[in-house]
């Protein structure tokens, strides 16, 4: 370091070197979601030509040996010589940074790629890139390393490790083959530079299949083939492949997305708006001019409200997904707003809502949307496309909202009336629940309150007020409660029994919910709220332990009391502070000759416990008969309860994952919600999983 400094010390990044200098800046980071994001900048170029009506299947191949390749049947990269450069288009497209043919140029009407970075930016950060262009009857091809053009020796096959040849005097758009009459397209091979990103940075199958499957549909018609042929070390299998196409559009999206039962259909929304905005367009001559131009947004929207309160929102930008929302997300929250607005205002005698305000959170419970639109050249923050920034677009979005939504709650249709007074009942409710939550908040505090507070007598409350160290057990049953209240510590174990069956809130509205005693009952002693007020801060309890029986029926609650936690506690879920205690099966004691004391061992399975006798017979071992099998907890002494389930020295808890919950929640709404078809499918696909014996009549 010196205190220097001089024109002498600036650096001057030319060409690709500023990207492989600083990646993050185009790619946002170097691990695996950088990774994914340049994935997404080959397939979307593929995409962007489907939308513009060339081509209508993309095929996406994970190689084994970790490169990634992206064939599609559009148009083709041009092949022809760009005359400011003197450099063929492959050759600009992908060695040359804000060059490509989504500036206005009149190829994309509407287009994900905005820049001209995207292909270039990918080439500068593989090791290897290889491109193939049919067009005009040729196959033409194209190699670089790491951004510089040249020819690889391939012989043994591609790799990113054979020796390369940079071009010196003139870079050549090789002719590799010749293509039938009328075929065009382009296929993208590339191995990422592992110099650029990190070892654990790998391409996650999930990840795309969920961007494939959204790509697809939101380009309805477009048929997108997903092929991983990377297979795990020593494992014979075959490679997987799945096809995605979706003529249904965003409807299907909706329902696709949408976590519960419906109380809306699924409304279709759409229009289109114009305005002007002053860009620079580059003229004939080289020169920037700010010219005014009128362009068209085109608004769709699919939506529809469910029984549940969580929010799934999805938006757009010409199929780019905007996460973090922008100009066209509060276009339609507050056409939104003020449509619903009105309706309750003149339905508002009907309604009994008093002096009570209407709040944004109230419409969006329960509401699962997807928000495309599609306009040229719009304005975004960064490359990686999170937010839109288009002014305008906002109130384009909210007068379509504003005349469509209208339209459809003042229909006089029979259907459309019966789902308007749904509709607008559960959103009062909501806003009532809000206001019921927030004026029993304060009741539902830790000790200091509890003289104050109306919780359950049956709850059999602990001496701590140190929340991180406080348990409380959910038990199935008042006999269980006698002997849990014997085992426990009560310095930080309280106990709240549960009687039988709780009510299942998968297909349960939230009033119903909220009317089941032993549902209330868990809500108000954990003391956070539920749903959308739930507060996590507030619990009243570190741990939250599920102790049910060792059988089908305990099984059966389990699965209840995680519905209840994922669908209107899920923090709790999230944080990771549910659990299930593990209570055992079976209670061997072994003999042991002489004066020495008998051995307890308990087993937690029917497999478990004929591996130990099977054990204890070959080392002639006895064990007294019959061995004991639990049918329940209250069939345990306090202290065998203690030593196997509750004490923290011995026992054994599987903590809940989010997962878990999720997988409860959806068999219980295959099992037990609404829909009866699906149910029926189950039934029919799995019964011959069933042995005839196993059935008791």
């Amino acid at each position: 370091m010196t205190a220097e400094y001089t024109a002498h010390h600036l650096q001057v990044l030319e060409g690709l070197e500023a990207v492989r200098k600083r990646p993050g800046m185009y790619i946002g980071s170097t691990d695996s979601r950088g990774l994914m994001h340049c994935l997404w900048e080959i397939i979307d170029n593929s995409v962007d030509e489907a939308l513009a009506g060339h081509g209508s299947r993309i095929d996406v191949v994970l190689h084994p040996d970790g490169s990634v390749e992206v064939r599609d049947r559009a148009r083709g990269i041009p092949v022809d010589i760009e005359p400011r450069t003197g450099l063929t288009g492959v050759e600009v497209v992908f060695t040359k940074l804000h060059a490509g043919g989504k500036f206005g140029g009149g190829s994309y009407a509407a287009s994900g790629g905005l820049h001209g970075v995207g292909a270039s930016v990918v080439n500068a950060l593989s090791e290897r890139l290889d491109v193939e262009v049919d067009r005009g009857g040729k196959t033409w091809a194209m190699s670089f390393h790491r951004g510089e053009p040249g020819v690889f020796d391939d012989r043994g096959g591609p790799r990113p490790d054979a020796e390369f040849t940079p071009f010196h005097d003139q870079n050549e758009l090789r002719v590799v083959g010749r293509a039938a009459k009328g075929v065009t397209g382009t296929r993208i091979r590339y191995w990422a530079d592992r110099q650029i990103f990190t070892k654990d940075a790998a391409f996650s199958l999930d990840d795309l299949v969920q961007r494939v499957r959204q790509t697809a549909f939101l380009v309805p018609g477009l048929e997108i083939v997903l092929r991983d042929e990377r297979l795990p070390a020593g494992e014979d299998a075959a490679p997987t492949e799945s096809v995605f196409r979706f003529d249904g559009g965003i409807s299907e999206f909706v329902d696709f997305l949408a976590p519960d039962s419906a109380v809306t259909d699924t409304w279709r929304l759409s229009g289109t708006g114009r305005f002007t905005e002053t860009v620079p367009v580059l003229q004939a001559s080289g020169a920037m001019v700010p010219t005014e131009v009128e362009r068209e947004c085109g608004v769709d929207i699919a939506m529809r409200w469910g029984t549940g309160y969580e929010t799934v929102s999805r938006s757009f930008v010409n199929i780019i997904a905007t996460p973090k929302g922008g100009t066209h997300q509060q276009g339609f929250e507050q056409g939104l707003m003020k449509v619903l607005r009105t309706q309750i205002d003149q339905n508002a005698r009907r309604l009994k809502i008093g002096n009570d305000k209407l709040e944004k959170d109230d419409i969006l419970a329960g509401l699962t949307v997807v928000l495309t639109v599609r306009l040229p050249e719009p304005q975004f923050e960064g490359q990686t496309k999170e937010v839109l920034g288009t002014p305008a677009v906002r109130q384009i979005v909210s007068s379509v909202v504003t005349k469509e939504l209208t339209a459809r709650l003042t229909s006089a249709k029979r259907d459309d009336k019966a789902q308007t007074a749904l509709l607008l009942d559960k959103i009062v409710s909501e806003m009532k629940a809000r206001i019921s939550a927030r004026t029993h908040k304060e009741t539902q505090r830790r000790k200091n309150a509890l003289e104050s507070s109306s919780l359950p007598a049956k709850l059999v409350d602990c001496r701590s007020n140190d929340v991180s160290d406080s348990e409380l057990f959910i038990v199935e049953g008042d006999s269980a409660l006698g002997t849990a209240k014997l085992a426990r510590n009560s310095e930080y174990q309280a106990l709240l029994p549960i009687r039988g069956k709780i009510l299942n809130v998968q297909k349960a509205s939230v009033s119903d919910m909220l009317s089941n005693a032993e549902c209330a009952s868990i809500i108000q002693v954990i003391g956070s709220g539920s749903g959308r007020s739930f507060d996590l801060e507030t619990s009243r309890y570190g741990k939250i332990i599920l102790m049910s029986d060792a059988d089908v029926d305990g099984a059966h609650i389990r699965t209840l009391l995680l519905t209840l936690f994922f669908r209107y506690m899920r923090p709790l879920v999230e944080a990771g502070r549910v659990y299930a205690a593990v209570p055992p099966l079976h209670r061997v004691v072994v003999v042991n000759p002489g004066s020495k004391p008998n051995e307890t061992i308990y087993t937690y399975s029917e497999q478990e416990l004929h591996d130990l006798l099977g054990r204890l017979r070959k080392q002639g071992k006895h064990w007294q008969e019959p061995v004991q099998r639990y049918k329940g907890l209250g069939e345990m002494d306090a202290d065998q309860l203690a030593v196997t389930t509750m004490d923290r020295a011995g026992r054994t808890l599987r903590r809940v994952r989010v997962s878990d919950a999720e997988v409860a929640a959806s068999v219980f709404e295959l099992l037990m919600g609404n829909e009866v078809a699906p149910r029926r499918d189950f039934i029919v696909t799995s019964s011959d999983r069933l042995a005839r014996d196993r059935i008791d009549a």
